[in-house]
């Protein structure tokens, strides 16, 4: 099996073992886990300044040039499947489709089956655009698993480009319901002195700040003010629930891997269920009742929507936007935290 190379060199002031200045140094764009890096070392694919080293507790020095021969991907057989989905437009060119939280969007080893375009393979009756043989077809943005909300997909090789020229110009217009602890408003001084953060003139609060891959946990990103991936994101309060939690809006300037969540995370007002990034608070029985405290301490996503979506038609050029209703389970938590007026 073909095997491509990733080189670069070991940083300063390395860690004492190789494994861990491995996971620190190799590139993001590799996407290349801890665990998977630790498997190629045992495999043999490592080489320093030219050797092979298996051995994961190796010393390393700043400036060690470092190789990695990562196997091509085994592909993933995809398959149609009767899945059902929520069309809300479909054309010639494109799908625009509501996504339930817990649906995979495109497979991998750990989800061959199951997910989104599993559903469309079958809808499209097996066709789907391309691009020159891409492993994702059609897809040119994705939602996290367990976030709910609109996607739009290309059933065209001309609607791939130009959506995806859209997506990459920041372009699309995307806006996101959450529910988040506490609540991030002008009236909290602390916001102000959050590195990263301003307040508009209209009371909306922007965040803008570096993301990338966390140095020790590969599955989440971190801010950061240098390196990364520059983003940006606007939140805006809609409705305060009980003085200690509010559904908010999120727009999307970028498009970042988990940018709300790690965006909602840095400035202290993380995401009710996230599991990753929303840390172990808890709402009181005393602010909000014991139903309101069960609801947030069960809500078993994060409570994130992406409620509407707006892009100009990649081939006739008419803008077009979308919106999906906030789903059921973030409806019912909404309103047992006593709010429900922007559901």
């Amino acid at each position: 099996m073909a095997a491509s190379l990733v080189s670069f060199t070991v940083g300063p002031t390395p860690p004492p073992r190789l494994d861990k200045a491995l996971s620190r140094d190799v590139p993001d764009e590799a996407n290349l886990s801890r665990s998977r890096l630790v498997r190629l070392l045992a495999e043999g694919a490592v080489r320093v300044n030219g050797s092979v080293v298996t051995d994961a507790k190796a010393k390393v020095d700043e400036g060690d040039a470092v190789d990695i021969a990562v196997p091509e991907a085994a592909e993933v057989e995809t398959v149609a499947e009767a899945i059902a989905l929520d069309v809300a437009y479909e054309d010639d060119d494109l799908v625009v489709v509501n996504k339930p939280a817990g649906m995979v969007v495109h497979p991998a080893p750990g989800s061959p089956t199951g997910t989104l375009v599993n559903a469309l393979l079958h809808h499209f009756g097996g066709e789907l655009s391309g691009v020159g043989g891409e492993k994702r077809p059609g897809i040119v943005h994705r939602i996290d698993k367990d976030t709910s909300g609109l996607l739009v997909v290309a059933k065209s090789d001309a609607a791939h480009h130009g959506l995806a020229g859209q997506f990459e110009a920041h372009t699309a217009r995307r806006h996101y319901l959450a529910i988040c602890y506490g609540i991030p408003d002008g009236a909290e001084p602390r916001l102000r002195g959050i590195k990263g953060t301003h307040f508009e003139p209209d009371g909306t609060l922007r965040i803008t700040t570096q993301l990338a891959r966390h140095k020790t946990d590969r599955q989440r990103q971190a801010v950061c003010f240098t390196g990364g991936r520059h983003a940006v994101t606007r939140v805006q309060v809609l409705e305060r629930l009980q003085g200690v939690a509010a559904l908010v809006q999120c727009r999307l300037e970028t498009g970042r891997t988990h940018q709300i969540r790690a965006h909602m995370a840095h400035i202290g007002h993380g995401l009710i269920g996230d599991p990753v990034y929303g840390g172990r608070r808890k709402l009181s029985e005393k602010a909000v009742g014991v139903a309101g405290a069960d609801a947030a301490r069960g809500f078993a996503r994060q409570a994130l929507h992406a409620a509407s979506l707006g892009f100009a038609h990649p081939v006739t050029g008419e803008e077009m936007d979308f919106e999906a209703p906030m789903p059921e389970d973030m409806a019912q938590l909404l309103a047992a935290l006593g709010g429900g007026a922007g559901a």
